[in-house]
């Protein structure tokens, strides 16, 4: 009796998640500190967050539409990338800008580069880099109206806790800890609380979307290196000093949404340990020694440049090829 047999291309071995349930599931895990943002700072994060969002799924039909390319908005990676770039965006921000950005991450950094799987880059960070570059004023200005809603601070000053951190020397004895952790102080609209962010990585962890390795070597390399710092500038060890910089600005964000994103993060174990350890010592540097108080957007995509080089350095030996010659 003979046996049909199907042939075919790899792989022949398939996991059940698709992408498009790994975009829902991203965007589910992004809910509380979306839902947070929006309470924070009142209907006008909401109009941000929907204005970015939509945009970057119409622009996404449209170069599809354009290029005669099968529709892709179905995959919900663009509702994704509209959704962090939104929650990267002051609250105030005027709603050209989201749709400048969203222009830009999905034509430029997403689909001229061949779509879904091929960018180079973080295409929601890449676009808030582009936006600072071109409109730094508007794109540093956390300066909330009091009559929007904003529940943290009963001040307009717009200072974030890193920049004060940085500027003034304040740490969590002028900017509690308990308020960075929870979320009651100015910044972008998904950047606020750590507590929220983590809700989210809790879910992604138990979905098995992202696993450990990046976000702790990120997290871990940033405090060791912050704490040499500490000991090396006299400043002595300073708990406050350090949990600020840890929940303060978008570390958390960026450690366990945007710097685990498939496509720009290295496949080999050892490479996600390196890349890591790498985006810990460059986020620090920006922070400690750049002008800026921040630095994990420009510290993500900078070392998302690195990651062919990191992949090839760390590539296993083939089976049979690792012994030594005789």
């Amino acid at each position: 009796m003979e046996q049909m047999y199907n042939v075919s291309s790899n792989p022949h071995v398939r996991d059940k998640m698709t992408t498009s349930r790994i975009m829902q599931l991203v965007v589910i895990a992004l809910l509380p500190t979306t839902l947070f943002g929006i309470w924070n700072f009142g209907f006008r994060a909401l109009l941000v967050v929907l204005v970015t969002v939509a945009s970057s799924v119409f622009f996404e039909w449209l170069y599809n539409r354009l290029m005669h390319k099968k529709n892709t908005i179905n995959d919900f990676s663009a509702v994704v990338t509209g959704l962090l770039l939104a929650l990267n965006m002051p609250p105030q921000i005027p709603l050209w800008m989201p749709v400048l950005g969203s222009a830009f991450a999905i034509i430029v950094v997403k689909q001229l580069f061949g779509g879904l799987g091929q960018n180079f880059m973080n295409p929601a960070l890449a676009a808030r880099c582009f936006l600072m570059i071109s409109f730094a004023g508007k794109m540093t200005n956390f300066a909330v109206d009091k009559l929007s809603g904003y529940h943290c601070i009963d001040t307009v000053t717009g200072a974030t806790a890193l920049a004060e951190l940085k500027n003034s020397g304040f740490t969590a004895d002028s900017i509690p800890v308990k308020n960075l952790f929870i979320g009651n102080i100015h910044g972008t609209i998904g950047e606020t609380s750590a507590i929220a962010i983590l809700i989210g990585a809790v879910i992604l962890l138990a979905f098995k979307v992202i696993d450990f390795k990046v976000p702790l070597t990120y997290i871990g390399s940033f405090a060791v290196f912050v704490i040499l710092y500490m000991l090396g500038s006299g400043m002595g060890f300073d708990i406050n000093y350090l949990l600020s910089h840890l929940f303060g600005g978008g570390l958390m964000l960026g450690a366990w949404f945007m710097a685990t994103d498939y496509v720009t993060t290295p496949i080999t174990p050892k490479g996600q340990l390196v890349y890591g350890c790498c985006l810990g010592i460059v986020t620090a540097v920006f922070r400690l020694f750049g002008g800026s108080a921040e630095g994990v957007s420009y510290a993500i995509i900078f070392c998302n440049l690195l990651v062919p080089i990191i992949e090839k350095a760390t590539k296993p030996v083939a089976f049979g090829k690792g012994g030594k010659k005789a």
